[in-house]
């Protein structure tokens, strides 16, 4: 299988995401062998896993946003047609643009006013909760684009339609 540089950008978040849960499995089967097999364990080995753990979910989740594959409850958008699909999608780009920039604000000052540390290795939670971060800022990128597919797709139109 060969790595192809477009599928690479297209799909970085889940590549790094698929980088961060590597790292949780290898780390978490290193700790059940020490644990069971040689009577100690590593006492930092709960927070990396963790921490990794973290990434992956908000990485995959931008990911998964990206290419419309979260769940949703799309019933209107099954049942209408026309000129009113177009303003059920477009009221909808709108409104998932507002609340990825809105969560990605509101995850910035979260990250900002945070202090704690972890309890092990004693470095900042900052470096596990900017995942929450970038993973809406990327979600809010690609509403946007949405949001502007969807107003293009509203201008499309065909004259005479009345909405």
């Amino acid at each position: 299988m060969r790595l192809d540089k477009k599928d690479l950008l297209d799909n970085f978040e889940l590549y790094i995401g698929g980088v961060f849960i590597s790292v949780t499995v290898a780390i978490v089967i290193m700790n059940v062998f020490t644990r069971y097999c040689l009577h100690f364990t590593y006492f930092w080995s709960e927070e990396i896993s963790v921490a990794c753990f973290v990434w992956t979910i908000f990485l995959g989740a931008a990911g998964a946003f990206k290419q419309k594959r979260l769940m949703g409850v799309d019933i209107v958008m099954q049942v209408t047609k026309g000129v009113w699909k177009n303003i059920f999608s477009l009221v909808n780009a709108i409104l998932v643009t507002i609340i990825s920039v809105w969560m990605c604000v509101m995850s910035f000052f979260y990250v900002k006013a945070s202090t704690k540390v972890t309890a092990a290795l004693e470095v900042s939670y900052r470096l596990i909760t900017v995942s929450i971060v970038i993973s809406f800022a990327l979600m809010s990128v690609y509403a946007v684009v949405g949001l502007v597919q969807s107003i293009r797709a509203f201008g499309k139109r065909k004259e005479g339609e009345v909405a």
